[in-house]
């Protein structure tokens, strides 16, 4: 096996947060050298693996974008190519791209209290390549790239069409007149009904039970305004705040007054599909507004398109498969040419990558996590993991500001070693995720664990986060410092030997 390759940082992952650890690592700690490995042969993560029809965002990208790269184009809801374009652009124009490692599959990583170090295994090729850092740097994501959740369907094997995984979208796909099912009513469901009604002879979304669907425009009027009057990242930073603020004022009022926001979202589907459509079955929830996330559909497309009778919404049960289609509880039989299971995704823990500290290796599902990106016992590791009810940069821009001051912090103090450490006998443990989906109730159960109180908390807040990781004080008698410099230590020139 070859010597090992010596980092200050190892960041796992080429996608969004890769990206932007890479960009905060260059601005905050340009004296730290850093590694990006990719396991997979190009950058983007999600916007680069999803290829499925219509791929976009559900956040807008005045906040699912960078804090430090104003999102300039005129469409706040944003397609799939257009996001990948932008994080290439942000880690061509950084010089990140010079950093990252393609086709190197992170699959363990030990740390070693003698040396103050990790060793990173990667796959490459079937060769484990060997890298050793200070700070390893979790920014892969929350699922398996390796594919999506597709349910047992009995008689899948007998349906003479086309089965696709959004996940894994088939190349050159023809469905342009044909039927098509979509299974399932989240995100993706709900991205894909519109736009392959466009051209498909009808397409009908199958859902279990309904979820909340609520219409922007795909266009922010006021941001494109604000832009032509102020400099761009002035107008960026007015914008992002305000989305900051309305996201976090819904949320709070969601949670709070329930049956009225239940009943406003509701109103307004009724209104964008008429008083004779059944929205009590097909568009009312049993669970309240943010137990799941909530859909968004741009400009109402797919209300659009059910009006059009190009699209139609069924609720019931899958029975089982059949030669032509779907047979249903009810005894309905929906024909079909494709049938697209967006039935979710698998998530994954830790990048998927084994994790032992002195030989130990760590059970994620019995530890505590630390403000939502360090975790208890072990040392010099973080995570960047977005918001449930936000955008997933906002979390990852805060998590990498505050990793960089932790590594300042340390060279000025000459303590090697940060560890979260719960000697609190009150701390309770519950779950990671307070939501009810299927793919997070699915993996639950193999998460780290959230306590009941700070700093082990989740608070899914950004004001709140922006507090804790952006101004409280490092050293604050739960992450502990140690391991000075000298004691015991090892050149980077011996690790890597």
């Amino acid at each position: 096996m070859a010597a090992a390759e010596h980092f200050d940082v190892v960041i796992v992952g080429a996608g969004l947060s890769g990206v932007g650890a890479g960009y905060h690592l260059k601005t905050a700690c340009p004296d730290r050298s850093y590694v990006i490995l990719e396991g997979r042969d190009a950058i983007g993560g999600t916007w680069d693996l999803f290829r499925y029809p219509g791929i976009r965002s559900d956040s807008d990208m005045y906040t699912l974008g960078y804090a430090f790269k104003p999102w300039t184009e005129a469409k706040a809801i944003a397609d799939g190519p257009s996001i990948l374009k932008y994080v290439r652009e942000t880690a061509t124009e950084n010089g990140i791209d010079r950093h990252i490692r393609y086709n190197h599959l992170v699959k363990r990583a030990s740390w070693s209290t003698e040396d103050a170090a990790w060793t990173v295994e990667a796959e490459v090729g079937g060769e484990v390549r060997r890298f050793t850092c200070s700070f390893l740097f979790l920014c892969g994501g929350y699922y398996s790239y390796e594919g999506g959740y597709t349910p047992e369907f009995p008689g899948a094997e007998s349906f003479k069409g086309v089965i696709a995984h959004p996940q894994k979208w088939p190349q050159g796909l023809d469905y342009s007149g044909k039927k098509v099912v979509v299974i399932g009513s989240g995100a993706t469901a709900v991205t894909l009904v519109p736009e392959m009604s466009r051209t498909a002879g009808h397409v009908t979304m199958l859902q279990r039970s309904p979820t909340y669907v609520v219409s922007r425009p795909a266009e922010d009027a006021f941001a494109n305004w604000l832009r032509k009057v102020l400099p761009g990242k002035l107008a960026y930073d007015i914008v992002r705040w305000r989305n900051v603020l309305f996201g976090m004022y819904f949320f709070r009022v969601a949670r709070e007054k329930p049956d009225q926001v239940k009943k406003r979202i509701i109103g307004m589907v009724r209104e964008q599909l008429g008083p004779d459509y059944d929205v009590e079955t097909h568009f009312t929830p049993s669970y309240n507004p943010w137990d799941q996330r909530l859909c968004l559909v741009p400009d109402a497309d797919m209300f659009q398109q059910i009006r059009s009778g190009r699209a139609s919404v069924v609720t019931d049960h899958i029975e089982r498969f059949t030669e032509k289609g779907i047979l249903l509880k009810s005894g309905q039989e929906l024909e079909a040419d494709v049938v697209v299971t967006a039935t979710g995704l698998v998530l994954e823990v830790w990048n998927g990558v084994e994790i032992s500290v002195d030989g130990r290796r760590i059970d994620a599902s019995t530890t505590l996590s630390y403000k939502g990106m360090m975790y208890e016992g072990v040392p010099n590791l973080a995570s960047a993991f977005g918001y449930t009810n936000a955008s997933w940069t906002l979390k990852c821009d805060l998590t990498c500001e505050y990793v960089c001051r932790l590594l300042n912090h340390m060279k000025r103090t000459g303590l090697r070693q940060a560890t979260p450490v719960n000697d609190d006998p009150t701390v309770t443990f519950e779950p990671w995720l307070d939501f009810s989906s299927g793919y997070v109730q699915r993996a639950m159960a193999k998460f780290p664990k959230q306590g009941n109180k700070t700093p082990w908390k989740l608070y899914q807040n950004y004001a709140m986060d922006l507090m804790s990781l952006r101004y409280a004080k490092l050293d604050d008698g739960v992450l502990r410092f140690t391991n000075p410099a000298g004691q015991g230590a090892r050149t980077p020139e011996k690790l890597a030997a």
